[in-house]
């Protein structure tokens, strides 16, 4: 007998007794008869010892006939087949041999989810129908000599579905890459449009929760990988020019305004291409805003009014219920002083004012309040004909910057900038008012627009 085959029996000896060990032998998994069980558990034996050695032509006799007989046996003979069946198909040259194998890894797909509850059962690490469809739809397309659009599609759609923010990044990758290709492949289908543009959104959506969640960075450098060819695949189509989507989505808009998922859909697709400016993404954010009234979405409402369409009354109108909706003092500041910025634009400086009042009465620590506050009062400073006099506005105006870098020093650079500007006013103004009966740290009221009592200094 040749050496290496007695060496080999031998092996497979002190495997077959190693399972034996570990195995219960008249487990019913493993055979109906005490031969079946035996000749079970000497064939697992004897194909995981080939595969240690990558001998995988090997390996594929012994461990057919595990799979095929004992299929609740264990849960390794489905890892493993598809590690064989993998191997196999990639060093085979010959066509009928390939396709043998390429049917075969999808039969071990088949048979796992036939039995997936019996074989989690069985399993300390349990695996979601979701994974390992979304692991066949993979496979069905890389180890296949002719995989088909139409029947890859759907096997990764509902592999999305299933698992959503935990797919796989190849599985999400292959998703949009068919999507594209079946749209594609057939322009003037509005139903492959639609689909492509919600697989979009998803494969956009779960991608960056699967990155987020993930700690090994290999895993993650290659889903950032699979996140640049989402996109790429999307951009390819052709489905991402705003032109397109407001062709699509804007004659839609006034039937579905009381659906809100399909209102959500158009915004978070159109946000995403940054379409903003387009009629039907101000429409679907108008509508979801009745449906759902929500802070951010009043702000945004306010902001698109102000820079599309240039309706002063719309404007102030969302800006005020932001305010009536929001329970955030700090936001609400944040919204009166958008608003104070735009009157001030706007030269009406009454209500700039006002605004500012009503920002610094919900967060007086907001220093950009203060800054904008003393740029009012420099362009309302005159207040008296004696020019000695007037030039103590500058006062007032210094205390506002004064006052913004004392209660948020974020703002301190840009304060101390126009303190120093300002106070090239008053080098003189302490002499020139001694004449006028004043001195340094008296109070001197200010009257006119600003209308405050302030300090010589």
């Amino acid at each position: 007998m040749d050496m290496k085959k007695i060496v080999f029996s031998v092996l497979a000896l002190f495997a077959t007794i190693s399972v034996y060990a570990q195995a219960d032998p008249n487990d019913p998994r493993y055979g109906e008869t005490p031969e079946d069980r035996s000749e079970y558990l000497r064939n697992y034996s004897i194909y995981t010892e080939d595969l240690k050695t990558n001998n995988y032509a090997e390996a594929y006799v012994t461990w057919k006939k595990v799979f095929e007989k004992a299929p609740l046996a264990s849960l390794n003979n489905y890892t493993n087949g598809v590690k064989i069946l993998r191997a196999l198909y990639k060093e085979e040259k010959d066509a009928t041999l390939k396709a043998q194998y390429s049917e075969e890894l999808m039969k071990v797909y088949e048979q796992r989810l036939q039995y997936l509850d019996q074989l989690n059962a069985q399993s300390k690490s349990k695996v979601s129908e979701g994974e390992v469809k979304g692991q066949y739809a993979h496979d069905f397309l890389v180890y296949n000599p002719k995989p088909t659009i139409a029947k890859a599609y759907p096997m990764l759609r509902e592999a999305v579905d299933l698992t959503q923010g935990t797919t796989q990044y190849y599985v999400l990758d292959d998703l949009m890459n068919i999507s594209s290709q079946r749209y594609l492949s057939k322009k003037d289908n509005q139903e492959y449009r639609d689909a492509l543009l919600q697989d979009y959104i998803d494969c956009s959506t779960y991608i960056d929760m699967y990155i987020e969640a993930q700690t090994n960075e290999q895993v993650k450098t290659q889903a950032l990988k699979a996140k640049e060819n989402i996109d790429g695949h999307f951009v390819k189509s052709g489905a991402a020019d705003c032109d397109a989507l407001q062709g699509i989505y804007g004659p839609k808009i006034e039937e579905n305004k009381e659906n809100l998922e399909y209102l959500n859909k158009v915004v978070t697709l159109m946000s995403m291409f940054d379409c903003k400016s387009s009629d039907a993404y101000l429409a679907a954010t108008e509508y979801s805003f009745k449906l759902a009234p929500s802070v951010k979405t009043a702000k945004i409402l306010g902001s698109l009014y102000l820079k599309q369409r240039d309706d002063l009354d719309k404007v102030m109108e969302y800006y005020e219920l932001a305010v009536e909706l929001d329970d955030d003092k700090n936001s609400i500041a944040d919204t009166y002083y958008t608003e104070a910025t735009i009157f001030l634009s706007m030269e009406n400086y009454d209500k700039s004012r006002s605004c500012l009042q009503k920002c610094l009465a919900n967060n007086p620590n907001k220093g950009d309040a203060y800054i904008l506050l003393a740029q009012l009062y420099n362009i309302k400073r005159k207040w008296n004909n004696d020019s000695t006099l007037d030039r103590c506005a500058y006062y007032a105006i210094l205390d506002k910057l004064e006052q913004a870098k004392r209660v948020d020093p974020s703002v301190a650079d840009k304060a101390n900038s126009l303190i120093k500007q300002f106070s090239e006013q008053i080098t003189t103004l302490a002499e020139d008012l001694f004449m006028y009966g004043y001195k340094k740290g008296d109070k001197i009221e200010i009257k006119g627009w600003i209308n405050e009592t302030t300090t010589i200094r």
